[in-house]
């Protein structure tokens, strides 16, 4: 296992601070590389993957953009894109809410459920993988400290 002056290539003392922060930015890196190789073979982005998690949780009640928005993980994604560019791999659906014509409702597909069936212990599998070296201890007491730190 290499040491992060390794990694970065320094004698330079390093910040706690500074180095918890660069080894965090590492480890996000080296998890969203493992996972876009996943995604790659079936055409979808980690975004999308999100998009289709979240409507999926949704047990067939539709979601509506800002639905979708308030729950992914990334908050910087242009939510409308990823539904336009979804659709046209027929894995979601959209249609105008009769109720309400300016509301849209956002369903995934049978297609969109079989792909997460076809992913999901690829993605269980990997998340282990990634995860090896810790105890379950270490786990939480890692989920622990890094919400701590996000608050």
């Amino acid at each position: 296992m290499k040491e992060l002056k390794d990694i970065i290539k320094t004698n330079a003392v390093i910040p706690l601070p500074r180095k918890t922060v660069i080894n965090i930015t590492l480890t996000n890196i080296m998890v969203k590389e493992k996972m876009l190789t996943i995604m790659k073979p079936f055409d979808l982005s980690m975004e999308q993957f999100n998009v289709l998690r979240i409507l999926r949780g949704k047990k067939g009640e539709p979601a509506n953009l800002q639905d979708i928005q308030d729950r992914m993980v990334s908050k910087m994604s242009n939510t409308t894109r990823l539904v336009d560019k979804l659709i046209l791999k027929n894995l979601v659906e959209r249609f105008t809410c009769k109720v309400n014509r300016r509301k849209v409702d956002i369903y995934i597909t049978d297609k969109g459920l079989q792909l997460l069936k076809e992913i999901d212990p690829i993605i269980d599998s990997t998340e282990k993988e990634i995860t090896a070296n810790l105890t379950e201890q270490e786990l939480q007491q890692l989920n622990v400290l890094l919400e701590k730190m996000r608050h």
